[in-house]
Protein backbone atom coordinates (compact mmCIF):
# COMPACT_ATOMS: atom_id res chain seq x y z
CA UNK A 1 0.00 0.00 0.00
CA UNK A 2 1.37 3.42 -0.95
CA UNK A 3 1.30 5.53 2.23
CA UNK A 4 3.03 8.50 0.58
CA UNK A 5 1.04 9.59 -2.46
CA UNK A 6 2.81 11.24 -5.35
CA UNK A 7 2.06 14.74 -6.57
CA UNK A 8 0.03 13.26 -9.45
CA UNK A 9 -2.05 11.16 -7.06
CA UNK A 10 -2.75 14.15 -4.83
CA UNK A 11 -3.68 16.27 -7.85
CA UNK A 12 -5.96 13.52 -9.15
CA UNK A 13 -7.70 13.26 -5.76
CA UNK A 14 -8.22 17.03 -5.69
CA UNK A 15 -9.60 17.04 -9.24
CA UNK A 16 -11.84 14.08 -8.35
CA UNK A 17 -13.25 16.06 -5.41
CA UNK A 18 -13.75 19.12 -7.63
CA UNK A 19 -15.58 16.96 -10.20
CA UNK A 20 -17.93 15.65 -7.49
CA UNK A 21 -18.66 19.20 -6.30
CA UNK A 22 -19.17 20.18 -9.94
CA UNK A 23 -21.87 17.51 -10.39
CA UNK A 24 -23.78 19.14 -7.52
CA UNK A 25 -23.38 22.60 -9.09
CA UNK A 26 -24.56 22.11 -12.67
CA UNK A 27 -27.68 24.25 -12.13
CA UNK A 28 -25.40 27.21 -11.34
CA UNK A 29 -23.63 26.84 -14.70
CA UNK A 30 -27.01 26.49 -16.46
CA UNK A 31 -28.08 29.83 -14.99
CA UNK A 32 -24.76 31.38 -16.05
CA UNK A 33 -25.44 30.24 -19.61
CA UNK A 34 -28.56 32.38 -19.66
CA UNK A 35 -26.91 35.40 -17.99
CA UNK A 36 -23.62 35.45 -19.90
CA UNK A 37 -24.65 35.11 -23.56
CA UNK A 38 -21.13 35.87 -24.80
CA UNK A 39 -19.83 32.61 -23.31
CA UNK A 40 -23.08 30.65 -23.11
CA UNK A 41 -21.58 27.74 -25.03
CA UNK A 42 -18.89 27.14 -22.39
CA UNK A 43 -21.41 27.49 -19.54
CA UNK A 44 -23.78 25.07 -21.28
CA UNK A 45 -20.95 22.55 -21.59
CA UNK A 46 -20.14 22.85 -17.90
CA UNK A 47 -23.84 22.48 -17.03
CA UNK A 48 -24.01 19.05 -18.66
CA UNK A 49 -23.57 16.43 -15.93
CA UNK A 50 -22.44 13.91 -18.54
CA UNK A 51 -19.53 16.21 -19.47
CA UNK A 52 -18.29 16.88 -15.93
CA UNK A 53 -15.92 13.96 -15.38
CA UNK A 54 -14.70 14.04 -18.96
CA UNK A 55 -13.79 17.72 -18.55
CA UNK A 56 -11.84 17.19 -15.30
CA UNK A 57 -10.21 14.05 -16.72
CA UNK A 58 -8.90 16.27 -19.52
CA UNK A 59 -7.50 18.67 -16.89
CA UNK A 60 -5.76 15.70 -15.22
CA UNK A 61 -4.21 14.59 -18.51
CA UNK A 62 -2.94 18.13 -19.19
CA UNK A 63 -1.47 18.20 -15.66
CA UNK A 64 0.31 14.89 -16.25
CA UNK A 65 1.61 16.10 -19.61
CA UNK A 66 3.08 19.29 -18.08
CA UNK A 67 4.63 17.49 -15.12
CA UNK A 68 5.79 14.20 -16.65
CA UNK A 69 5.66 14.75 -20.39
CA UNK A 70 3.12 14.08 -23.11
CA UNK A 71 4.35 10.51 -23.46
CA UNK A 72 3.43 9.70 -19.86
CA UNK A 73 -0.03 11.21 -20.30
CA UNK A 74 -0.61 9.13 -23.42
CA UNK A 75 0.76 6.03 -21.68
CA UNK A 76 -1.64 6.58 -18.78
CA UNK A 77 -4.66 6.83 -21.11
CA UNK A 78 -3.49 3.75 -23.04
CA UNK A 79 -3.40 1.70 -19.83
CA UNK A 80 -6.98 2.55 -18.79
CA UNK A 81 -9.70 0.00 -19.46
CA UNK A 82 -12.53 1.68 -21.37
CA UNK A 83 -14.51 -1.49 -22.01
CA UNK A 84 -17.34 -0.45 -19.69
CA UNK A 85 -17.98 2.97 -21.33
CA UNK A 86 -18.01 1.32 -24.76
CA UNK A 87 -20.34 -1.42 -23.55
CA UNK A 88 -22.77 1.02 -21.92
CA UNK A 89 -22.84 3.06 -25.15
CA UNK A 90 -23.61 0.04 -27.34
CA UNK A 91 -26.17 -1.55 -25.01
CA UNK A 92 -27.91 1.78 -24.37
CA UNK A 93 -28.43 2.50 -28.07
CA UNK A 94 -29.67 -1.02 -28.89
CA UNK A 95 -31.93 -1.25 -25.84
CA UNK A 96 -33.53 2.09 -26.76
CA UNK A 97 -34.35 1.04 -30.33
CA UNK A 98 -38.02 0.91 -31.28
CA UNK A 99 -38.28 -2.89 -31.75
CA UNK A 100 -36.76 -3.58 -28.29
CA UNK A 101 -38.98 -0.96 -26.68
CA UNK A 102 -41.99 -2.39 -28.50
CA UNK A 103 -41.21 -5.84 -27.11
CA UNK A 104 -40.57 -4.47 -23.61
CA UNK A 105 -43.81 -2.47 -23.70
CA UNK A 106 -45.82 -5.54 -24.69
CA UNK A 107 -44.21 -7.53 -21.89
CA UNK A 108 -44.90 -4.86 -19.28
CA UNK A 109 -48.49 -4.46 -20.48
CA UNK A 110 -49.08 -8.20 -20.33
CA UNK A 111 -47.83 -8.45 -16.76
CA UNK A 112 -49.60 -5.22 -15.74
CA UNK A 113 -52.91 -6.55 -17.09
CA UNK A 114 -52.71 -9.41 -14.57
CA UNK A 115 -52.68 -7.03 -11.59
CA UNK A 116 -56.03 -6.05 -10.00
CA UNK A 117 -55.42 -2.29 -10.19
CA UNK A 118 -55.83 0.46 -12.79
CA UNK A 119 -53.58 0.09 -15.81
CA UNK A 120 -51.39 3.21 -15.18
CA UNK A 121 -50.78 2.09 -11.57
CA UNK A 122 -49.97 -1.47 -12.62
CA UNK A 123 -47.65 -0.30 -15.41
CA UNK A 124 -45.79 1.95 -12.99
CA UNK A 125 -45.31 -0.85 -10.47
CA UNK A 126 -44.09 -3.35 -13.07
CA UNK A 127 -41.68 -0.80 -14.59
CA UNK A 128 -40.13 -0.20 -11.16
CA UNK A 129 -39.94 -3.85 -10.13
CA UNK A 130 -39.81 -6.37 -12.96
CA UNK A 131 -37.65 -4.28 -15.31
CA UNK A 132 -34.84 -3.61 -12.75
CA UNK A 133 -34.74 -7.32 -11.85
CA UNK A 134 -34.57 -8.11 -15.56
CA UNK A 135 -31.25 -6.29 -15.43
CA UNK A 136 -29.72 -9.40 -13.88
CA UNK A 137 -30.08 -11.08 -17.28
CA UNK A 138 -29.84 -8.29 -19.87
CA UNK A 139 -27.35 -6.23 -17.77
CA UNK A 140 -28.05 -3.17 -15.66
CA UNK A 141 -27.36 -0.56 -18.38
CA UNK A 142 -29.99 -2.20 -20.61
CA UNK A 143 -32.47 -2.40 -17.73
CA UNK A 144 -31.86 1.26 -16.85
CA UNK A 145 -32.42 2.32 -20.46
CA UNK A 146 -35.63 0.30 -20.79
CA UNK A 147 -36.93 1.34 -17.36
CA UNK A 148 -36.25 5.03 -18.00
CA UNK A 149 -37.89 4.96 -21.43
CA UNK A 150 -40.95 3.02 -20.21
CA UNK A 151 -41.40 5.41 -17.27
CA UNK A 152 -40.84 8.36 -19.58
CA UNK A 153 -43.79 7.28 -21.72
CA UNK A 154 -45.96 6.25 -18.76
CA UNK A 155 -45.22 9.09 -16.32
CA UNK A 156 -42.79 11.84 -17.28
CA UNK A 157 -44.50 12.84 -20.53
CA UNK A 158 -47.66 13.62 -18.58
CA UNK A 159 -48.41 16.42 -16.13
CA UNK A 160 -47.18 15.02 -12.84
CA UNK A 161 -45.78 16.54 -9.67
CA UNK A 162 -42.09 17.06 -9.03
CA UNK A 163 -42.44 14.81 -6.00
CA UNK A 164 -43.54 11.93 -8.22
CA UNK A 165 -40.75 12.64 -10.73
CA UNK A 166 -38.01 12.55 -8.12
CA UNK A 167 -39.48 9.63 -6.15
CA UNK A 168 -39.67 7.62 -9.38
CA UNK A 169 -36.08 8.50 -10.32
CA UNK A 170 -34.73 7.60 -6.87
CA UNK A 171 -36.60 4.28 -6.82
CA UNK A 172 -35.48 3.43 -10.36
CA UNK A 173 -31.80 4.15 -9.67
CA UNK A 174 -31.72 2.14 -6.43
CA UNK A 175 -33.74 -0.77 -7.83
CA UNK A 176 -31.55 -1.06 -10.93
CA UNK A 177 -28.41 -0.98 -8.77
CA UNK A 178 -29.58 -3.84 -6.54
CA UNK A 179 -31.68 -5.59 -9.18
CA UNK A 180 -28.64 -6.78 -11.10
CA UNK A 181 -27.23 -9.05 -8.38
CA UNK A 182 -29.22 -12.18 -9.20
CA UNK A 183 -26.44 -13.19 -11.62
CA UNK A 184 -22.65 -12.68 -11.53
CA UNK A 185 -22.32 -10.79 -14.83
CA UNK A 186 -24.94 -8.01 -14.92
CA UNK A 187 -23.95 -5.53 -12.19
CA UNK A 188 -20.59 -3.73 -12.69
CA UNK A 189 -19.51 -4.01 -9.01
CA UNK A 190 -20.22 -7.76 -9.06
CA UNK A 191 -18.40 -8.22 -12.37
CA UNK A 192 -15.25 -6.79 -10.83
CA UNK A 193 -14.98 -9.55 -8.22
CA UNK A 194 -17.04 -12.51 -9.50
CA UNK A 195 -14.20 -14.46 -11.10
CA UNK A 196 -11.61 -13.93 -8.35
CA UNK A 197 -13.98 -14.57 -5.45
CA UNK A 198 -15.92 -17.42 -7.09
CA UNK A 199 -19.30 -15.69 -7.20
CA UNK A 200 -21.26 -18.04 -9.49
CA UNK A 201 -24.99 -18.04 -10.29
CA UNK A 202 -26.15 -20.28 -7.38
CA UNK A 203 -24.07 -18.22 -4.93
CA UNK A 204 -25.48 -14.91 -6.20
CA UNK A 205 -29.09 -16.10 -6.00
CA UNK A 206 -28.72 -17.62 -2.53
CA UNK A 207 -26.63 -14.82 -1.04
CA UNK A 208 -27.64 -11.59 -2.77
CA UNK A 209 -30.50 -12.34 -5.14
CA UNK A 210 -33.42 -13.03 -2.79
CA UNK A 211 -32.53 -10.08 -0.58
CA UNK A 212 -32.38 -7.80 -3.61
CA UNK A 213 -35.74 -9.07 -4.90
CA UNK A 214 -37.36 -8.33 -1.53
CA UNK A 215 -35.97 -4.78 -1.56
CA UNK A 216 -36.95 -4.13 -5.20
CA UNK A 217 -40.56 -5.25 -4.80
CA UNK A 218 -40.91 -3.50 -1.43
CA UNK A 219 -39.65 -0.19 -2.82
CA UNK A 220 -41.79 -0.44 -5.95
CA UNK A 221 -44.89 -1.30 -3.88
CA UNK A 222 -44.40 1.52 -1.34
CA UNK A 223 -43.70 4.21 -3.95
CA UNK A 224 -46.70 3.04 -5.99
CA UNK A 225 -48.86 3.05 -2.86
CA UNK A 226 -47.65 6.52 -1.88
CA UNK A 227 -48.53 8.06 -5.25
CA UNK A 228 -51.46 5.80 -6.18
CA UNK A 229 -54.01 8.65 -6.32
CA UNK A 230 -51.86 10.69 -8.71
CA UNK A 231 -51.05 7.62 -10.80
CA UNK A 232 -54.75 6.79 -11.15
CA UNK A 233 -55.27 10.11 -12.93
CA UNK A 234 -52.71 9.35 -15.64
CA UNK A 235 -53.59 8.20 -19.12
CA UNK A 236 -52.78 4.59 -19.90
CA UNK A 237 -49.40 4.67 -21.72
CA UNK A 238 -49.49 4.02 -25.44
CA UNK A 239 -45.75 3.35 -25.58
CA UNK A 240 -44.09 2.02 -28.70
CA UNK A 241 -46.85 -0.44 -29.37
CA UNK A 242 -48.83 2.48 -30.73
CA UNK A 243 -46.44 2.87 -33.69
CA UNK A 244 -48.19 0.21 -35.78
CA UNK A 245 -47.24 -3.37 -36.41
CA UNK A 246 -43.73 -4.49 -35.64
CA UNK A 247 -42.68 -7.61 -37.56
CA UNK A 248 -41.53 -10.45 -35.33
CA UNK A 249 -38.33 -11.05 -37.39
CA UNK A 250 -37.26 -7.43 -36.82
CA UNK A 251 -37.80 -7.74 -33.05
CA UNK A 252 -35.95 -11.06 -33.07
CA UNK A 253 -33.01 -9.52 -34.93
CA UNK A 254 -32.75 -6.68 -32.42
CA UNK A 255 -33.01 -9.15 -29.56
CA UNK A 256 -30.14 -11.14 -31.06
CA UNK A 257 -28.03 -7.99 -31.40
CA UNK A 258 -28.76 -7.17 -27.75
CA UNK A 259 -27.92 -10.73 -26.67
CA UNK A 260 -24.69 -10.71 -28.66
CA UNK A 261 -23.48 -7.51 -27.02
CA UNK A 262 -24.33 -8.90 -23.56
CA UNK A 263 -22.62 -12.26 -24.18
CA UNK A 264 -19.42 -10.60 -25.43
CA UNK A 265 -19.50 -7.70 -22.95
CA UNK A 266 -15.85 -8.33 -21.96
CA UNK A 267 -14.62 -8.22 -25.55
CA UNK A 268 -14.96 -4.68 -26.96
CA UNK A 269 -13.70 -5.56 -30.43
CA UNK A 270 -16.43 -8.21 -30.72
CA UNK A 271 -19.38 -6.34 -29.23
CA UNK A 272 -18.52 -3.12 -31.09
CA UNK A 273 -18.41 -5.17 -34.29
CA UNK A 274 -21.89 -6.51 -33.46
CA UNK A 275 -22.98 -2.93 -32.77
CA UNK A 276 -21.77 -1.82 -36.22
CA UNK A 277 -23.78 -4.63 -37.80
CA UNK A 278 -26.74 -3.38 -35.76
CA UNK A 279 -26.30 0.12 -37.23
CA UNK A 280 -26.29 -1.37 -40.72
CA UNK A 281 -29.47 -3.34 -39.97
CA UNK A 282 -31.29 -0.25 -38.68
CA UNK A 283 -30.32 1.62 -41.85
CA UNK A 284 -31.68 -1.20 -44.00
CA UNK A 285 -35.00 -1.24 -42.10
CA UNK A 286 -35.46 2.43 -41.27
CA UNK A 287 -39.26 2.25 -41.39
CA UNK A 288 -39.22 0.21 -38.19
CA UNK A 289 -36.84 2.58 -36.37
CA UNK A 290 -36.98 5.80 -34.41
CA UNK A 291 -33.98 8.11 -34.03
CA UNK A 292 -31.18 6.14 -32.38
CA UNK A 293 -29.97 7.79 -29.16
CA UNK A 294 -26.37 8.00 -30.37
CA UNK A 295 -25.73 11.46 -28.90
CA UNK A 296 -27.12 10.49 -25.50
CA UNK A 297 -25.15 7.24 -25.53
CA UNK A 298 -21.91 8.99 -26.44
CA UNK A 299 -22.37 11.55 -23.64
CA UNK A 300 -22.90 8.75 -21.12
CA UNK A 301 -19.81 6.94 -22.44
CA UNK A 302 -17.85 10.18 -22.15
CA UNK A 303 -18.99 10.53 -18.53
CA UNK A 304 -17.91 6.98 -17.67
CA UNK A 305 -14.61 7.31 -19.53
CA UNK A 306 -13.85 10.43 -17.49
CA UNK A 307 -14.69 8.53 -14.32
CA UNK A 308 -12.32 5.72 -15.34
CA UNK A 309 -9.55 8.21 -16.10
CA UNK A 310 -9.89 10.13 -12.83
CA UNK A 311 -10.47 6.95 -10.84
CA UNK A 312 -7.17 5.41 -11.86
CA UNK A 313 -5.28 7.52 -9.31
CA UNK A 314 -7.70 7.13 -6.37
CA UNK A 315 -6.42 3.74 -5.16
CA UNK A 316 -4.00 5.22 -2.61
CA UNK A 317 -6.72 6.62 -0.36
CA UNK A 318 -9.65 4.30 -1.15
CA UNK A 319 -7.77 1.07 -0.45
CA UNK A 320 -6.30 2.44 2.77
CA UNK A 321 -9.77 3.44 3.94
CA UNK A 322 -11.39 0.09 3.08
CA UNK A 323 -8.78 -1.95 4.95
CA UNK A 324 -9.41 -0.08 8.20
CA UNK A 325 -13.07 -1.13 8.43
CA UNK A 326 -14.64 -4.23 9.99
CA UNK A 327 -17.41 -5.95 7.95
CA UNK A 328 -20.29 -3.98 9.51
CA UNK A 329 -18.51 -0.66 9.20
CA UNK A 330 -17.37 -1.66 5.72
CA UNK A 331 -20.97 -2.24 4.59
CA UNK A 332 -22.11 1.21 5.67
CA UNK A 333 -18.85 2.78 4.57
CA UNK A 334 -19.14 1.25 1.10
CA UNK A 335 -22.76 2.45 0.88
CA UNK A 336 -21.66 6.00 1.67
CA UNK A 337 -18.49 5.94 -0.46
CA UNK A 338 -20.46 4.68 -3.45
CA UNK A 339 -22.29 8.02 -3.52
CA UNK A 340 -19.05 9.85 -4.29
CA UNK A 341 -17.25 7.28 -6.40
CA UNK A 342 -18.20 4.55 -8.83
CA UNK A 343 -19.28 1.39 -6.96
CA UNK A 344 -17.35 -0.83 -9.37
CA UNK A 345 -14.15 0.99 -8.39
CA UNK A 346 -14.79 0.12 -4.73
CA UNK A 347 -15.24 -3.59 -5.34
CA UNK A 348 -12.31 -3.69 -7.75
CA UNK A 349 -10.00 -2.26 -5.08
CA UNK A 350 -11.39 -4.77 -2.58
CA UNK A 351 -10.57 -7.61 -4.95
CA UNK A 352 -6.90 -6.57 -4.91
CA UNK A 353 -6.67 -7.30 -1.19
CA UNK A 354 -5.63 -10.88 -0.41
CA UNK A 355 -6.88 -13.04 2.43
CA UNK A 356 -10.13 -11.19 3.13
CA UNK A 357 -13.00 -13.00 4.89
CA UNK A 358 -16.33 -13.99 3.36
CA UNK A 359 -17.98 -11.39 5.59
CA UNK A 360 -15.66 -8.72 4.10
CA UNK A 361 -16.59 -9.78 0.56
CA UNK A 362 -20.32 -9.72 1.28
CA UNK A 363 -20.18 -6.37 3.07
CA UNK A 364 -18.21 -4.70 0.27
CA UNK A 365 -20.42 -5.90 -2.60
CA UNK A 366 -23.70 -5.44 -0.74
CA UNK A 367 -22.71 -1.95 0.37
CA UNK A 368 -21.57 -0.99 -3.12
CA UNK A 369 -24.88 -1.94 -4.75
CA UNK A 370 -26.98 -0.54 -1.87
CA UNK A 371 -25.62 2.98 -2.36
CA UNK A 372 -25.75 2.79 -6.16
CA UNK A 373 -28.78 5.04 -6.52
CA UNK A 374 -27.78 7.95 -4.32
CA UNK A 375 -26.01 10.00 -7.00
CA UNK A 376 -25.56 9.98 -10.76
CA UNK A 377 -21.93 8.81 -10.41
CA UNK A 378 -22.65 6.00 -7.95
CA UNK A 379 -23.48 3.31 -10.51
CA UNK A 380 -22.41 3.07 -14.16
CA UNK A 381 -25.98 2.79 -15.59
CA UNK A 382 -27.22 5.92 -13.76
CA UNK A 383 -26.01 8.42 -16.39
CA UNK A 384 -28.12 6.54 -18.97
CA UNK A 385 -31.32 7.07 -16.98
CA UNK A 386 -30.21 10.61 -16.19
CA UNK A 387 -29.72 11.47 -19.87
CA UNK A 388 -33.11 10.05 -20.87
CA UNK A 389 -35.20 11.72 -18.14
CA UNK A 390 -33.48 15.02 -17.34
CA UNK A 391 -35.42 16.91 -20.02
CA UNK A 392 -38.64 16.40 -18.06
CA UNK A 393 -37.39 18.25 -14.97
CA UNK A 394 -37.31 22.02 -14.35
CA UNK A 395 -34.65 23.76 -16.48
CA UNK A 396 -33.85 20.39 -18.07
CA UNK A 397 -31.78 19.56 -15.00
CA UNK A 398 -32.05 17.04 -12.19
CA UNK A 399 -31.09 18.37 -8.77
CA UNK A 400 -28.36 16.16 -7.23
CA UNK A 401 -29.73 16.93 -3.77
CA UNK A 402 -33.23 16.12 -4.98
CA UNK A 403 -32.00 12.74 -6.25
CA UNK A 404 -30.11 12.08 -3.00
CA UNK A 405 -33.23 12.82 -0.96
CA UNK A 406 -35.48 10.74 -3.23
CA UNK A 407 -33.12 7.75 -3.16
CA UNK A 408 -32.69 7.82 0.64
CA UNK A 409 -35.90 5.87 1.34
CA UNK A 410 -35.27 3.09 -1.22
CA UNK A 411 -31.65 2.90 -0.01
CA UNK A 412 -32.86 2.39 3.57
CA UNK A 413 -35.11 -0.44 2.38
CA UNK A 414 -32.12 -2.03 0.61
CA UNK A 415 -30.02 -1.69 3.79
CA UNK A 416 -32.66 -3.54 5.80
CA UNK A 417 -32.99 -6.27 3.15
CA UNK A 418 -29.24 -6.87 2.83
CA UNK A 419 -28.80 -6.97 6.60
CA UNK A 420 -31.35 -9.82 6.99
CA UNK A 421 -29.19 -12.69 8.21
CA UNK A 422 -26.07 -11.06 6.77
CA UNK A 423 -22.88 -13.17 6.96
Amino acid sequence: MNLQPSAIEIAAAVLFAIAIIHTFSTKYFARMAHLDTAHSGVWHLLSEVEAVFGFWAMVLCVFIAFNMGVGKAVEYIDTRNFTEPLFVFAIMVIAASRPILHLATLTVRTVAAMLPVKRPVATYFVSLSLVPLLGSFITEPAAMTLGALLLRDAVYKQKVSNKLKYATLGALFVNVSIGGVLTPYAAPPVLMVAAKWGFDFPFMISTFGWRAAIAVFTTAFLVTLLFREELKQLDAPQGRAGHGQMPAPVMLAHLLFLTGVVVFSHHPAVFMGIFLFFLGFTTAYQRYQDRLILREGLLVAFFLAGLVTLGGYQKWWLEALLLQLNPTALYYGATALTAVTDNAALTYLGSLVDGVSDAFKYALVAGAVTGGGLTVIANAPNPAGFAILKGYFTDDAISPLGLLYAAAGPTLIAIIAFQIGAP
